[in-house]
């Protein structure tokens, strides 16, 4: 299984980016799919999860508003716009899968399968 996470960069505060995971290996539609973020000197923490079929999604409450989680099953990619991103958005970024789901607000996941992550960087 193979979780290829892209789309991280640098961007000014008020800015927007995509990142894009796809997926290989397993059978898209069956996971549950989300992205975590991991600054440095800090734990990795939950950012948005979306439903195996896309209709029910999930984010933390420092992104609601700000950021969109989408997937498209037939690509076997799932995608989050950031939008309005703040300094505070700075951190690497996980695509996640779970057959179970990826619930929230949650304090430990049992994760499946992990990407390998990307950077996101946002300039004040």
């Amino acid at each position: 299984v193979q979780l290829q996470a892209s789309g991280g960069g640098l961007v000014q505060a008020g800015g927007s980016l995509r990142l894009s995971c796809a997926a290989s290996g397993l059978t898209f539609s069956k996971y549950f799919m989300g992205w975590f973020r991991q600054a440095p000197g800090k734990e990795r923490e939950f950012v948005s999860s979306i439903s195996w079929s896309g209709g029910s999604t999930l984010y933390a409450d420092s992104v609601k508003g700000r950021f969109t989680i989408s997937r498209d099953n037939a690509k076997n990619t799932v995608y989050l716009q950031m939008n309005s991103l703040k300094p505070e958005d700075t951190a690497v970024y996980y695509c996640a899968a779970d057959l179970s789901g990826i619930y929230y607000p949650r304090t430990n996941w049992d994760i499946d399968y992990w990407g390998k992550g990307t950077q996101v960087t946002v300039s004040s």
